[in-house]
C-alpha cells in the first residue's frame, strides 16, 4: 500500500491555518494538506481524514479542542448537511474580511499584482435576503414525501422547514404546498426508476411589492389530482400572485422543463430597482439579494460617471437592468445577450420605463464585441457581468480593439475575474476593486472592478 492510501480514515489532532476560497479549512497530516469544513483559522481539534478526490484530501471535523472566538452559535440546524451556508456559525465581520483578501490573494496569484482592495460591503442583517428558492421533492426512508434540498455532492433529498437565508415567505408557502401533496397523495419523481410526478418547487418573491412568482416543476403535463391540487393552492396560499407549471420530463439536473403553463396570474412579477420597474418570470436572470444589488448597481453607476454623450454597451445583460440603469444617464446604452427570453424581457422592461435609448440584441457577447470592434463603432463604457467561468480570450481582445474608456467588470469568481484581468492590464489601470456580500453566510462573493484605459488618463 502506498503511503498517501495510509492516510485515509486516520485520525489526528490537527490545527487550521487558513480559510481556502471555498470556505474550506486548512491543516496538515503527514506533510499533506488536508481540507475540513468548519474549522476555522486559529482553531484545533480532532480530524477525520475522510476521503480523496482529484488528488486532495478532504476531513470531517470531530471534536474541537480549542475553538476559535470568532465561531458563533448556528440557529440553522441543516448548514452541515447542504453545505450552501458554511459560515453560518462564523463572525460576519471574519466572513466579510475573509472576502475581502479571497480577492486580494487570487488577484496576487494569478496576475502577479498586489492591489489594495476596498472592505466588503456587506448586509446589516445577513439573512433571509434571497428571493429565489430552489427546492426538490423527494422521499424520506419511511417513505412520506418531502420538500427540501439536496444533500451536498448528492440528489438525496433531506427536508427543510424553513432556511434562514430565503425570503420568509417562501418558507410559508413551501409548508402550505407539501402538506396538499400529502393529503392528495401524489408522488414526488423518483429519478432511480423514473416514477413519480413532483420533481422541483421554485419561489421567486418581489421585494417592493406583494408579489410572488410559484412554479411547480412536474415529469408530465397531466396527472392525477393534477386540477385539485392547482385550485387547493390556489384556495390555501392567496400570498401566490401567480403559478405556472413547469414541465420536464428528462433525467437531467436542469430544473425548469422547455415548456411552461400560466395556471393563474400574469406568468410574472415585478420588482423595482434603482428607480426602474423589471418584469420577472420563471427564467429571469435576476441577482437574488435585492437589497445589495442595488448597492453593486449603484456603484457600478459610481465607478462609471457617465457622461450625457456616452455610449454604453452592457454585455451578458441579462432582463436589461445594468444597461438600463445606464440608459438614465448616457446618450445611447446597448445590451447584448444570448437567452431569447432575456431579450425579450429586456425590451418590455425598456418599454415599461419609457426608456427610448436603450437597445436589445440577442447574440453571444463574445461574437457581438468581435463584429461591432471590426466595424470601427464607439463605445465609451462598457459594463461586462459574465457568468462564473468569466469571458473569453476573444472577448477581451475585442475589448481592447474597441478600445472603451472606462471597463465596469462585475464578476461573481475571483479567480475568473484575475485571469481576465490579467489581459486587459496591458492596456487599462486598475483604478478600483469593491467586493460586495451579495450571498452572505456562503463562500461566495462579487466584485465590482473599474478598469480606466491608460492613453486616456495620460493624455
Amino acid at each position: 500500500m502506498r503511503k498517501n492510501d495510509e492516510i485515509l480514515q486516520s485520525k489526528f489532532e490537527g490545527a487550521c491555518s487558513k480559510l481556502t476560497y471555498l470556505g474550506l479549512g486548512e491543516t496538515k497530516y503527514k506533510d499533506e494538506v488536508i481540507y475540513v469544513p468548519d474549522f476555522y483559522p486559529g482553531e484545533e481539534g480532532e480530524v477525520l481524514v475522510s476521503y480523496k478526490r482529484n488528488g486532495q484530501y478532504f476531513g470531517k471535523l470531530l471534536s474541537l479542542s480549542k475553538p476559535s472566538k470568532d465561531r458563533i452559535p448556528s440557529e440553522c440546524p441543516y448548514f452541515k448537511q447542504c453545505g450552501g451556508c458554511i459560515f453560518q456559525d462564523y463572525s460576519y465581520e471574519k466572513e466579510k474580511e475573509h472576502k475581502r483578501l479571497l480577492v486580494q490573494n487570487q488577484l496576487h496569484k494569478i496576475t502577479g499584482i498586489d492591489v489594495d482592495v476596498n472592505p466588503t460591503i456587506g448586509m446589516e442583517e445577513p439573512s433571509h435576503y434571497r428571493n429565489k428558492i430552489q427546492l426538490h421533492f423527494g422521499r424520506d426512508k419511511n417513505g412520506s414525501t418531502v420538500l427540501g434540498f439536496y444533500k451536498e455532492g448528492t440528489h438525496v433529498v433531506f427536508p427543510v422547514k424553513k432556511c434562514l437565508i430565503e425570503d420568509k415567505r417562501a418558507s410559508d408557502i413551501s409548508s402550505q404546498i407539501l402538506a396538499l401533496v400529502r393529503d392528495l397523495e401524489i408522488p414526488p419523481y423518483q429519478e432511480e426508476n423514473g416514477t413519480g410526478e413532483l420533481k422541483h418547487l421554485l419561489i421567486r418573491t418581489s421585494f417592493h411589492k406583494e408579489q410572488i412568482l410559484c412554479v411547480l416543476v412536474t415529469k408530465d403535463l397531466k396527472f392525477a389530482n393534477r386540477d385539485k391540487l392547482m385550485t387547493m393552492i390556489q384556495r390555501c396560499c392567496p400570498q401566490i400572485t401567480t403559478l405556472v407549471q413547469s414541465i420536464n420530463g428528462k433525467k437531467t439536473n436542469v430544473i425548469l422543463g422547455n415548456k411552461e403553463v400560466v395556471l393563474y396570474g400574469p406568468g410574472y412579477i415585478e420588482d423595482e430597482l434603482c428607480g426602474l420597474s423589471f418584469k420577472i418570470s420563471a427564467r429571469s436572470f435576476y441577482q437574488v439579494n435585492p437589497e445589495m444589488t442595488e448597492t453593486l448597481y449603484e456603484k457600478a453607476m459610481e465607478f462609471a460617471d457617465l457622461k450625457e454623450t456616452d455610449v454604453v454597451l452592457d454585455a451578458y445583460s441579462g432582463i436589461g437592468t445594468i444597461g438600463l440603469i445606464a440608459a438614465k444617464n448616457a446618450q445611447k446604452s446597448i445590451g447584448v445577450e444570448l437567452v431569447p427570453e432575456a431579450v425579450k424581457d429586456s425590451i418590455e422592461n425598456a418599454k415599461r420605463n419609457e426608456i427610448r435609448n436603450f437597445e436589445a440584441h440577442e447574440d453571444d457577447a463574445t461574437s457581438f464585441i468581435q463584429k461591432y470592434a471590426k466595424l470601427g463603432m464607439k463605445v465609451d463604457v462598457l459594463f461586462m457581468d459574465p457568468p462564473r467561468k468569466g469571458s473569453t480570450p476573444e472577448f477581451l481582445a475585442a475589448t481592447k480593439e474597441l478600445k472603451p474608456r472606462k471597463v465596469i467588470y462585475i464578476a461573481c469568481a475571483p479567480s475568473s475575474l484575475a485571469r481576465d484581468l490579467k489581459e486587459l492590464l496591458e492596456d487599462y489601470s486598475l483604478d478600483a476593486i469593491q467586493p460586495i456580500d451579495m450571498f452572505p453566510r456562503t463562500a461566495h462573493v462579487e466584485c465590482i472592478t473599474l478598469l480606466c484605459r491608460k492613453d486616456v488618463k495620460n493624455s
